[in-house]
């Protein structure tokens, strides 16, 4: 026996070294495994709720539900409902050790809720990780992604992306700033005005919920009205939130709010501050530091405390219509979070669509409009030159401006900047009546009409496709057709040569301007690229009418006027001389109700004739497009409420060479089909509810090529 041996003996009563040994060993088996972070293999679950419900981050609308996970002791504090987890997914029922799922890949979610026990009757795996204490996802913003995936059939867990931006872990370290105490209640200002300008005012202040669709009357005031409406729901110790469509509209906004309210009070949140910056806004929102926000189309998700007041200017506008799937509308969403928080609601801009006068039609909302004598005063003279008018002129052939136009802006440049309008180019033509230039309409569905191939006569309906054979008009009853005007060509030159000693700047696409200053010069810009002029421009003109009249779109008319109006509003009153000229016929409905100044009235006609013809807003309509065989296989599938109709399919038009590709645009070299389905009033919730559950279908089978579906689409012809 060595010395070693002999004292380790001696040290444990002489006991023999293997039964040391052995003892050793028993320790060793006796002692509890070492969980493993990630699958958490034998550690102890939370004694009370045990069960985490996940709203994992995969956005197949088959796998739109929530899904248990068992919650370590270890992660019991921190796995909060409205955290940011990571959990394994997709392991299957086969690898399970110790009663406990296993493998799988990483993917990240939210704790939804925390639940004593779980419906599912297997074995769970066990939270893998719990990213950030910081709850971002409340019961508001979770009920109302929800509402939204419902109404436009989509998926939960891509609402959520549009919602809730990516994490900044060095971003949420910092602090928030303290809430600032609720402002005094403003001014009625320039609201005075509206004759219920300042009791709209009052009521939000009190912690009422009004609704209201406001016209605003034309000039520079706007911004700062927006700005006290917002004001007077931080008064009543509310948030406010305003969306717009353009980060140069959401820069007036938040200048008019510093001005009125000072720094501190708001935020704005657009994507030119940057991913780090918005994630500070987005969490001193969520915080409740700052109770106001002003952003574009993403910021209607905000989550703002306490919601006072939903705003959204200018709703017509394209940007206000989410590309990404499932492609909700401002309006819509502004609308649920104004009904499920119990906010006010102010839709505002100088024109009106059709879904603002179905919302003072229905009672849900009320008209705020200032009266007639206000609306001439505020509003530049109108004149208008007919096509006939310009064929017999010889000054539009050498500069392309009509004699009118020519002197407006000859005289307009004596007092300040002249605004000329050119609509884009490359505006797909569609068939009207050649006598009164009637929009040509299928007798079956009432959609456009189109001439497919060459061949004189062979008309097609874009909707359901059926030939449209003997055409005539419905309301002259003429029998020829002609195609309105496909775009119009740069006009900047021109203009040089026929104003020589004037700049001429140009605002586009590819450059867009801010402001001018307030000095004698022509602004080419196409629509909605129109800067503001300071002290506003001496006249405009609105060239090529039928270029954006001709748009094969149901909202032609709406969209031409909503263009019209926004860049005649930026011209001085005619008490201070502003003129606005436009080429186009002056008979047409919208032209006249820019005559006029009038977009409430020509949006309620517009509604009237859309319900007559069963058109949106007054029936829900959705558009299914893909592969032939994709789109005839879900219609199988899809148990349609009674009554609805199924226009269609027709095949979708390839993107025009080079054209950047567009949102529902097929693939480069498939050819896809589209068809549309329309439903009555108050039925739109069953089909969305039966597209989502027939696309789950599909997508469960893992057969066939992929179907998009939009829930009222924007354009439909």
């Amino acid at each position: 026996m060595s010395s070693e041996n002999g004292s380790a003996g001696e040290k444990y009563g002489g006991e023999q070294p293997e039964q040391l040994a052995f003892i050793r060993e028993s320790v060793r088996k006796a002692k509890v495994p070492r969980a493993k972070p990630r699958t958490w293999r034998g550690a102890e679950l939370a004694k009370e709720l045990p069960v985490a419900r996940v709203l994992v981050d995969k956005g197949p609308v088959h796998l739109d539900k929530l899904w248990d996970y068992a919650v370590p002791a270890e992660l019991d504090a921190d796995a909060r409902p409205g955290v940011r987890v990571r959990v394994r997914f997709g392991a299957g029922t086969r690898n399970v050790r110790g009663g406990r799922r296993e493998g799988g890949g990483l993917l990240d979610g939210f704790i939804v809720e925390r639940v004593a026990e779980s419906e599912f009757q297997g074995p769970l795996a066990a939270l893998a990780q719990v990213l950030s204490t910081e709850e971002v996802l409340g019961p508001a913003l979770l009920g109302l992604c929800r509402s939204v995936a419902d109404r436009y059939a989509g998926s939960l867990a891509d609402v959520l992306q549009l919602a809730v931006p990516p994490r900044h872990a060095r971003i949420e370290a910092e602090p928030s700033a303290a809430p600032l105490p609720p402002p005094a209640a403003p001014e009625p200002g320039s609201w005075a005005r509206y004759p219920t300008g300042p009791a709209y005012l009052d009521a939000v202040a009190r912690g009422d919920a009004p609704r209201a669709v406001w016209t605003a009357l034309p000039g520079p005031h706007w911004p700062g009205e927006l700005a006290r409406a917002a004001a007077a729901a931080l008064a009543s110790g509310r948030g406010a939130l305003i969306v717009v469509p353009d980060g140069r509209v959401a820069a007036r906004v938040d200048a008019a709010l510093t001005e009125l309210l000072g720094d501190g009070r708001h935020v704005l949140l657009t994507a030119d501050t940057g991913p780090d910056e918005r994630y500070r806004r987005w969490l001193a929102v969520s915080r409740g530091a700052v109770r106001a926000v002003v952003g574009t189309r993403a910021a209607m998700f905000a989550p703002v405390r306490d919601l006072g007041l939903a705003a959204i200017w200018d709703d017509g506008d394209s940007s206000h219509s989410e590309p990404h799937a499932p492609q909700p509308h401002a309006r819509e969403v502004l609308l649920l979070r104004a009904a499920h928080e119990k906010a006010a609601f102010l839709l505002g801009g100088f024109g009106c669509t059709v879904e603002a006068a179905q919302l003072v039609d229905t009672g849900w909302a009320l008209p705020l409009a200032a009266p007639r004598e206000r609306v001439r005063a505020a509003a530049p003279r109108i004149r208008t030159v007919g096509e006939g008018d310009e064929g017999r002129d010889a000054a539009a052939r050498a500069a392309r401006l009509p004699t009118i136009a020519w002197e407006a802006a000859r005289e307009g440049l004596k007092h300040g900047p002249v605004l000329v309008q050119v609509p884009r180019r490359g505006y797909v033509p569609r068939l009207a009546c050649e006598r009164c230039r009637e929009p040509a309409r299928c007798a079956h569905c009432a959609g456009p009409l189109e001439a497919l191939g060459e061949q004189a006569g062979a008309l097609h309906c874009g909707w359901c496709g059926q030939e449209a054979r003997d055409w005539h008009c419905g309301e002259c009853g003429g029998f020829r057709l002609r195609a309105q005007i496909v775009g119009a060509r740069r006009t900047a030159e021109e203009l040089g040569r026929a104003f020589p000693a004037v700049p001429v700047r140009t605002s586009g696409r590819d450059h867009v301007l801010d402001t001018v200053p307030d000095r004698p010069a022509l602004v080419v810009s196409t629509p909605g690229a129109e800067p503001v002029a300071e002290g506003g421009y001496a006249a405009a003109l609105l060239l090529d009418g039928w270029a954006l009249l001709g748009r094969p779109d149901l909202r032609a008319g709406e969209e031409a006027l909503r263009r019209w109006l926004g860049a005649a509003a930026l011209v001085r009153g005619q008490e201070a001389g502003g003129t606005v000229v436009i080429v186009a016929e002056p008979t047409l409905r919208p032209v006249q109700a820019l005559v006029r100044w009038d977009p409430a009235g020509h949006a309620v006609r517009e509604l009237a004739d859309r319900a007559e013809l069963g058109f949106p807003p007054v029936s829900r309509m959705a558009a299914v497009s893909g592969p032939p065989e994709a789109v005839a296989d879900l219609l199988t599938l899809a148990r349609l409420p009674d009554g609805a109709e199924v226009l269609g399919p027709v095949e979708l038009p390839a993107p025009a060479p080079g054209r950047p590709r567009r949102a529902g645009d097929p693939p480069p070299g498939e050819r896809w089909e589209r068809a549309l389905l329309r439903v009555r009033p108050g039925q739109g919730a069953a089909l969305a509810a039966a597209l989502k559950a027939a696309q789950a279908v599909r997508l469960t089978r893992r057969e066939g090529d992929p179907v998009r579906l939009r829930v009222d689409p924007p354009d439909i012809g």
